[in-house]
């Protein structure tokens, strides 16, 4: 065969200058690329070369067309970004699962939907469309391809509509039977592709207004290349994921819409983090996913910021019309950002945030439950900045016991059908919208006003509707105003009494229950006061089941206690429903806060160093730690040198000293014992500090005994100035290699699965 760069896959630079006249007036179609008619060359033997052995095997085995051979389809799907449309593949064995749904559509012509990427995406094979399960999202396109094309700005191949690769492969298996290429072939679209070879296959892009003498399409426009099946393209397939989760994770995002410097959504991040995992997994679980043992991790977005700066509280229309007209974006950046912090300190907009938080959690794991029936793991929740506080303040004030909430049972519903109770409330006319959406008293309860608004349900049947379900449906806990208070969190108390030396009015020591009903000014009891309470006026809704482990990234929550009034955690306090917490962020995150200091009051205790995902410290850590010993040896030399020439000096012999009165000798005695003693702390203290290991502390019961604070290792380019890098610091998590191999390692040696360090 040729071994001209058209042999591998690339524009040739010959095919430009085709005359399509000729392609169309030579009947078998052999005048070759660079050649002319007056010395036509037979496509076998243009395509013996010095590269081939022989000519005549040439002949031989081209004499017989190679048999064609259907070609492999590939399910892509459509991403649209603000300026750009890209198309990706689904993983192999999702891509199997609709094609095999795919016949099922052409037989039956009914609609099949299959569960892709982990069941977190539906895809509606005949409709072509692929839906998101647990967020909200456009649904996009899907297409099964099997031609592709690439321009000279594009970065990858992209794939032809449906109908227009079919048409491409019913000509190409004519070429392939027949063996008559230079074909060409024109679209109503004025698009031309001309089949050269088996190998090269160009398009060209339709012709405008040209001149008299343009005479062929390579004139006009560069081409195309064109590639038949995925195998010819180079494109990155991902690896499916592992049917069975071990684990799932619920992620809460900080302050405004976007979670990064990308300006990405909470959702991208989390696909981010997932990708992540499942790469860790891969690498440092090698052996116990191929032994079965394990399958893989589930984190889910939590989305609170929509709910909040949506219609249904219209805070964004209040706050644009006292907003000035200067410096509009960055006021806009305000107050879709910064402003969050103002609105959880508001008790009306903290108890709308608390509120979608806890209902969204629950709307999740009810719908996950649902999708993964078999699923019997455990459960954690990430909160990074003020979600963190958020979770932290849910997590405070949640039930335990008899009075929590049961892990399977997250609503207590009797016998009661939907439609007694909308009978009862006269909204009967409203039954078939809610059972057209499937909706029963458990998934009722788990709506919000904006839920049935989407129903085209009114006002005050919705408001009928949902406040039933809160006094009727939901338990005790959830609907009543009870925040629990937590004696081993204290405050200092007021320096205001009444004369009688008594404590103000208002709740006692011996009162346990916080109610909504009371304002925010009523007088509380600061001897024992909830550090999850924020305001005692929020209901703090309880959760459907008792989280494993909270991790918090980049938290303000030790900032926040403080300013409530918070100085000292107990160390025997913990979490009612949570017995490990985490506290993890970056050295120069700008909003971050220690939780030990509150703790452990007496030392003052180092963070916990974050390993590296590959084992080791960063290379300019380890120089600096290099540095740091070398420095304190060459002190420890100095100083040990400066004691022998001390002491040598100290023995000199009696004849060779002047003669002194007896107190002022025993005053330079005294002088020079001090000094030699001086010399010698100094220099022992110093070697000890480097030598002696700093024995294990406990710091409370918050993560079990164990250490809370954990701090990553700041890359080398980060470490030449902090304040360059401070926002990027608080938004680093998301990426971060280090802070997902420590929750998989959390959650994974709760199970007993060994962690393998991988040889680099």
């Amino acid at each position: 065969m040729s071994c001209s760069p058209g042999e591998e896959g690339g524009p040739s630079k010959a095919a430009p200058n085709v005359n399509t006249q000729e392609l169309l007036d030579t009947p078998s179609g052999t005048a070759a690329a660079g050649t002319t008619p007056e010395n036509p060359v037979s496509p076998v033997v243009d395509e013996a070369s010095p590269c081939s052995t022989s000519s005549f095997e040439m002949l031989d085995m081209e004499s017989v067309p190679a048999p064609y051979q259907e070609v492999q389809p590939h399910w892509f799907f459509c991403r649209r970004a603000e300026e750009s449309t890209s198309w990706l593949p689904f993983s192999r064995e999702d891509s199997e699962k609709l094609e095999n749904a795919w016949t099922t559509v052409n037989e039956k012509k009914e609609e099949v939907v299959i569960a892709v990427e982990g069941e977190r995406y539906d895809v509606h094979v005949k409709g072509r469309k692929r839906y998101a399960v647990y967020w909200e999202q456009a649904p996009t396109e899907v297409r099964r391809c099997t031609w592709f094309y690439k321009g000279d700005k594009d970065t990858r191949f992209l794939p032809y509509p449906e109908d227009f690769s079919q048409r491409l492969e019913e000509a190409y298996m004519i070429a392939v039977t027949l063996d008559e290429w230079k074909t060409k072939l024109e679209f109503p679209t004025g698009e031309t592709v001309i089949l050269h070879n088996p190998k090269l296959i160009m398009q060209y892009q339709p012709i405008g207004l040209q001149d008299e003498w343009v005479s062929s399409p390579s004139e006009q426009t560069r081409p195309r290349t064109v590639k038949r099946a995925v195998e010819n393209i180079s494109v990155e397939i991902p690896d499916g994921e592992p049917d069975k989760v071990d684990h799932l994770v619920f992620m809460v995002h900080g302050i405004g819409p976007a979670c990064d410097l990308r300006f990405r959504s909470i959702i991208q991040c989390v696909n981010d983090f997932r990708s992540a995992s499942l790469s860790l997994l891969a690498s440092h679980y090698k052996r116990a996913q191929q032994d079965g043992g394990i399958g893989r991790v589930e984190f889910l977005p939590v989305n609170w910021h929509s709910a909040l700066h949506g219609d249904a509280t219209g805070v964004d229309e209040d706050i644009q019309r006292i907003t000035l007209p200067s410096i509009s974006r960055l006021r806009h950046f305000t107050n879709d950002t910064l402003l969050d912090l103002f609105f959880y300190n508001s008790p009306t907009y903290c108890q709308t945030i608390v509120d979608t938080v806890a209902s969204e959690i629950n709307k999740l794991h009810t719908l996950f439950k649902q999708r993964h029936p078999e699923f019997n793991g455990a459960i954690s929740v990430v909160g990074h900045s003020l979600g963190s506080l958020i979770l932290f303040d849910l997590l405070t004030n949640q039930r335990n016991g008899s009075d929590g909430v049961p892990s399977d049972e997250p609503f207590r519903l009797n016998s009661a059908t939907l439609e007694q109770i909308l009978t009862r409330l006269g909204l009967q006319q409203y039954l078939d919208t809610l059972q057209a959406e499937n909706l029963d008293l458990e998934s009722l309860a788990l709506c919000q006003d904006s839920d049935l608004k989407d129903l085209g349900i009114p006002l005050g049947p919705r408001k009928k509707i949902l406040n039933y379900v809160k006094r009727k449906w939901l338990p005790e806990d959830c609907r009543t105003g009870a925040v629990r208070l937590a004696p081993g969190l204290q405050v200092p108390p007021p320096e205001t009494s009444d004369p009688d030396g008594n404590q103000p009015s208002g709740l006692t020591v011996q009162q346990t229950q916080f109610h909504r009903a009371q304002s925010i000014t009523s007088a509380v009891d600061y001897e024992y006061f909830d550090m999850g309470i924020g305001q005692v006026s929020i209901d703090y809704p309880q959760l459907a089941f008792h989280p494993q482990t909270f991790f918090a990234f980049g938290s303000p929550i030790g900032m926040f206690l403080t300013v409530r009034g918070l100085k000292h955690i107990d160390p025997n306090y913990t979490f009612p429903t949570c017995k490990s917490f985490y506290n993890i962020y970056h050295p120069y995150d700008p909003v971050a806060y220690r939780i030990e200091p509150m703790i452990v009051t007496e030392t003052d205790l180092e963070p916990m160093l974050i390993p590296h995902h590959k084992g080791r410290k960063r290379m300019h850590l380890e120089l600096k730690d290099s540095l740091t010993r070398m420095s304190m040896d060459l002190k420890n030399n100095v100083l040990g040198s400066l004691r022998t020439a001390w002491q040598s000096f100290a023995r000199l012999p009696v004849a060779a000293l002047p003669p002194v009165e007896e107190g002022e000798n025993t005053t330079q005695r005294d002088l020079q014992e001090t000094l030699v003693a001086a010399v010698c702390e100094e220099a022992e203290s110093s070697s000890s500090t480097e030598q002696t290991e700093q024995p294990e502390i406990k710091v409370g019961m918050l993560n079990g005994g164990r250490r809370i604070d954990f701090v990553l290792q700041e890359k080398p380019i980060e470490s030449f100035n902090e304040y360059l890098f401070a926002i990027q610091s608080h938004l680093c998590y998301w990426e971060s290699e280090d802070t997902a191999l420590l929750l998989l390692k959390e959650i994974y040696d709760k199970q007993g699965v060994a962690f393998e360090q991988p040889q680099q």
